[in-house]
């Protein structure tokens, strides 16, 4: 078990400690672990129990994430660990975000051994997700670190559940950011999260108006829970007032799986309806998800119209952009972060196996 001093906590008068990265606020006797299963109380200190330890690398392709309007097209190194702060019934990586055995952290990776791969695998990011990076900020925030030393950007995939001071310096390391905005009723959050709404909403506000890191929503619908036309209405009327109508959004098709694995599939027709309620609401990049719809993947100019760049599922198809990310058609700048050009990795989804590096020396 990979032991490493955590931080945001505090000790009460009972002797228990405070956990005070999340808005959980777990209360831990000597030897018991938090809600997300990997910050534990040991010997009166709280500790991250998964540091340099991951359930797996992939490289994928950064519209997976998802992520449509930072560096399209190129490659993202991806990780998780193990646990996470939510209680999702609808959890669609439930054997790793709920998962008990610390022994499926078969990979270990230092943060610089992990930005070494990146850059030797010639990705332009590394992305914490899979479950949610939140509960080891730790290792998250110092694998930022050594890859921005090395010029690779860092994407945090994430349910924005956190308090306002490790978000700060949570934030100060990343690049992009795509927040799970489940549903918009507190009623969805207490009922199938085990969590509340407000905090998920402080973490989006801040993150558009008091930082830089590039911004996405994602949205899974599920049937008959967050579907309905008002609450649809009402949360991209938020978005766009809120946030800006910039701010792309994504509607995700649910599968049946975990604790909700009788209800059905998400309908496509439910997400083409999801994306013209946020297209009338105001909002100028809405995109669909996990399904085959080609115009939901694509993005356009929010001015003329013009198709900038078109996807089938995480593949582009074509991209129009000139070198300063603005529509060749009437000039328009695009919202988002752009290269020069587009990337050329395409759908491949490629498991790697991290080597450590005597250089950098492992932290497992």
């Amino acid at each position: 078990m990979a032991l490493h001093p955590a931080r945001y906590w505090h000790r009460l008068d009972d002797g228990r400690l405070q956990c005070d990265l999340c808005p959980r606020d777990c209360r831990l006797h000597d030897g018991q672990r938090g809600a997300c299963f990997v910050r534990q109380q040991v010997d009166g200190q709280m500790m991250l129990t998964t540091y340099g330890r991951s359930s797996g690398f992939c490289i994928d392709p950064i519209e997976k994430k998802p992520l449509n309007h930072f560096h399209p097209g190129t490659s993202v190194l991806s990780f998780g660990t193990a646990g996470c702060n939510l209680a999702c019934k609808f959890c669609q990586n439930w054997d790793i975000s709920k998962s008990r055995d610390m022994d499926r952290l078969m990979d270990s990776a230092s943060p610089t051994d992990i930005a070494n791969a990146a850059m030797g695998h010639g990705c332009r990011s590394v992305a914490f997700t899979y479950n949610d990076p939140v509960i080891f900020a730790e290792y998250a925030i110092d694998t930022a670190k050594a890859c921005r030393e090395r010029g690779i950007a860092s994407v945090a995939v994430t349910a924005g559940y956190m308090h306002a001071e490790p978000r700060r310096d949570f934030y100060a390391h990343m690049d992009a950011a795509n927040v799970d905005l489940k549903a918009f009723t507190e009623d969805f959050y207490l009922h199938q999260t085990g969590a509340h709404l407000a905090p998920v909403l402080d973490t989006l506000l801040y993150l558009r108006h008091e930082t830089t890191v590039w911004l996405e929503i994602t949205t899974l619908l599920i049937p008959g829970l967050n579907d309905s036309n008002p609450e649809l209405t009402a949360l991209s009327r938020w978005v766009a007032n809120e946030l800006g109508p910039d701010v792309p959004i994504h509607f995700t098709a649910f599968h049946p799986d975990y604790k909700l694995d009788t209800l059905p599939p998400t309908p496509p027709a439910t997400l083409t309806r999801a994306r013209r309620i946020a297209l009338d609401a105001g909002l100028k990049h809405v995109y669909t998800g996990n399904v085959h719809d080609v115009d939901g993947g694509t993005t356009h100019c929010a001015a003329c119209g013009l198709a900038l760049i078109e996807r089938d599922w995480h593949r582009i198809l074509a991209y129009r952009l000139d070198p300063q990310g603005a529509c060749p058609g009437c000039g328009q700048q695009l919202a988002g972060r752009f290269g020069s050009g587009v990337g050329t990795f395409g759908a491949r989804r490629v498991p790697v196996h991290i080597q450590t590096y005597s250089s950098g020396g492992s932290s497992c």
